[in-house]
């Protein structure tokens, strides 16, 4: 869960940028449909359109005549502040939806601010990690793993930058010494994970990854500890997230669009298939390869579980969460179809569908609100988010007895082959600009610009440690026999 609010790209990037005349005509300007423009079949401006009302809680989803003649809105409404992922106890909403005041822990996106005189270089720190209140001889963590086990630690990588933050530490691009491979080292503080009883999270993210393979799922290639911090070593995955895009270019159109969800709906598949829930799918967990694929990461919330049980935990960006979550009726994986729908949504319109107000307003709308479907969408894009958004979990399209399969097999589907999809055989009609391995263009400059150094850590209040057996080793695939 790292926080990226973007601020542009600028000239001082070591990569090309956009061209603007590229994307789109002026927000608010209509591209006539015989002007060819290039992406013109990928990124476009939303017309001014009505809206249909769509009831997608009861059994007929009929659609609002009052509804059709109301504006959505007059431009694309692109969200630029972004809500944090949160965990904590179900809500259990009322029926009067009086929500009770919560704690809830802001997980993700949020930046830790730590005041100190002066900030140490990663080996200063390190070095104290080895010896500070251990044995120097011996560079044990505490009743846990070596701080090098099975020959990877943090002496066998170079950091070369900053490209992340989040509420447990920041995310470094790396490269592996004597090697040419760069990675991403997402780097997290004992003493913080600790202080917000996140240990299972984290055991729970690091083994998650361990588990699934998959071409649209970023993997952990390396994972290990020392006496202050963990880290997670993985796929280096450098042209932006969707929440990148969908800010400097504001929305996609349906063929775009249609690729991007087709490979959410893939890893998702994967996860729920291998008994793992996802429970924070949004634009920011969305990243896109240099060559255009769509990649999912970030499992800080993530959750194993069991066809025959649910979660009660409220969990997840409050504009992605279900009506079950905030409720507190218990969730399963069908969670995570709405948060797809959301998705979906936000991809053709360049906003959620229920956004505005605090966060209790915002939960509000989402269990009691008929959601607005823009009339320039497509009958079969209407239909795959009224099933998708389904505030009845029976109904929701991805609940019934097989599964994923019927949203696969839905009309609005139709022309991707999922064979050839999950093969990498279908070529994205839009790359990022990305320059080569090293290139962190579309990263956020205000990550890129700051100093490759630790904050100080404290040691964890405890003497168990809770990371035992954390180290790993992704193993080396086989080329395949001819």
């Amino acid at each position: 869960m790292v926080s990226s609010q973007l601020t542009g790209l600028t000239k001082g990037r070591t990569c090309k940028t956009f061209d603007p005349k590229f994307l789109f005509p002026p927000l608010g300007a209509v591209a006539p449909e015989q002007v060819e423009l290039d992406f013109s079949d990928v990124f476009g401006p939303l017309p001014v359109q009505a809206s249909i009302e769509v009831n997608c809680g009861e059994l007929d989803s009929t659609v609002s005549a009052a509804g059709a003649s109301e504006l959505i809105y007059d431009e694309p409404a692109i969200v630029y502040s972004r809500s944090h992922s949160l965990f904590g106890p179900s809500s259990c909403v009322s029926q009067s939806l009086k929500l009770s005041k919560l704690t809830l822990r802001e997980t993700g996106d949020s930046v830790d601010i730590i005041e100190c005189v002066k900030e140490e270089t990663i080996n200063e720190v390190e070095e104290h990690s080895f010896g500070d209140g251990g044995d120097e001889k011996s560079p044990r963590d505490v009743n846990g793993d070596h701080s090098k086990v099975g020959s990877i630690g943090i002496e066998d990588f170079e950091v070369l930058k900053v490209v992340g933050q989040g509420a447990f530490g920041k995310v470094y691009q790396v490269r592996k010494k004597g090697t040419p491979e760069i990675y991403a080292m997402k780097v997290m503080r004992k003493d913080k994970i600790m202080e917000k009883n996140h240990a299972e999270y984290m055991k729970a993210e690091r083994d998650i990854l361990t588990k699934v393979d998959h071409p649209f799922i970023v993997q952990l290639k390396y994972s290990f500890q020392t006496k202050y911090r963990l880290y997670l070593v993985l796929d280096f995955i450098n042209g932006g997230h969707l929440f990148f895009q969908l800010y400097h270019h504001g929305l996609f159109r349906e063929d775009l669009a249609r690729l991007y969800t087709a490979e959410i709906v893939s890893a998702v598949s994967h996860l729920h298939a291998n008994g793992i829930m996802h429970r924070d799918l949004k634009p920011e967990n969305i990243l896109l390869d240099a060559d255009g694929y769509a990649m999912l990461t970030d499992f800080g919330l993530a959750k194993q579980f069991d066809e025959n049980t649910r979660s009660n935990s409220l969990c997840g960006t409050v504009e992605y969460m279900s009506p079950e979550i905030i409720t507190g009726k218990g969730h399963d994986k069908a969670a995570d179809w709405w948060s797809v729908g959301i998705l979906l949504y936000e991809m053709l319109t360049g906003k959620p569908p229920f956004i505005g107000g605090n966060r209790e307003k915002i939960q509000q709308k989402i269990v009691k609100e008929r959601i607005k479907l823009p009339t320039f969408l497509s009958g079969e894009a209407h239909s795959l988010l009224k099933g998708l958004l389904h505030k009845d979990v029976s109904k929701r399209l991805g609940s019934g007895p097989t599964g994923s399969e019927e949203i696969k097999r839905h009309k609005w589907f139709k022309p991707i082959n999922w064979k050839k999809l999950e093969a990498r055989e279908i070529q994205p009609c839009f790359r990022p600009e990305v320059a080569g391995k090293h290139c962190i263009a579309n990263f956020d400059k205000q990550w890129t610009n700051m100093p490759v150094s630790f904050s100080p850590a404290s040691s964890p209040k405890t003497n168990v440690n809770p990371f035992t057996d954390f180290t790993y080793i992704r193993p080396v695939t086989p080329f395949p026999s001819e």
